[in-house]
């Protein structure tokens, strides 16, 4: 997989955590852990985004 289909990917993944954590925000049943879990993941897949972005060859 090349570097910017890595990175297409992980966007992709950051955005459907996205629409995730605004549907557990807006059920009253999702509990503060559950949205607490949704927002570390989505974190993680932010950094790792910074992280490919930032390398020289990444452009």
């Amino acid at each position: 997989m090349t570097l910017q289909a890595h990175l297409s990917e992980l966007i992709s993944k950051h955005k459907a955590l996205e629409t995730e954590l605004a549907d557990a925000i807006a059920h009253p049943a999702s509990t503060d852990q559950e949205i607490a879990e949704i927002k570390r993941r989505k974190l993680k897949i932010k950094d790792e985004i910074t992280r490919l972005e930032a390398q020289p060859h990444a452009a």
